[in-house]
């Protein structure tokens, strides 16, 4: 299970260099930090069940703050 974090650090490491060449930064900053927080736990050898409370934390944070970002700062068109 522990390579499957360093899977997704390669894979936010992809999306944060096309930011970056894309020149949005912000987006390439936030992915560079993902990356570095996948690769750090894909290192830490925590059980499975770590391994999957971790990643559902991650997923919990995650898409609550993309609903935020999407409601209440983009705005709902009307």
């Amino acid at each position: 299970m522990d390579r499957m974090f360093r899977v997704l650090g390669f894979f936010t490491l992809a999306i944060g260099l096309m930011a970056f060449a894309g020149d949005m930064i912000e987006m390439a900053l936030l992915f560079f930090l993902q990356t570095a927080f996948f690769v750090v736990l894909g290192f830490m050898k925590f059980t499975e069940k770590t391994y999957i409370l971790l990643f559902w934390g991650y997923m919990i944070v995650t898409f609550t703050g993309f609903s935020y970002w999407t409601v209440f700062k983009m705005g709902l068109p009307l």
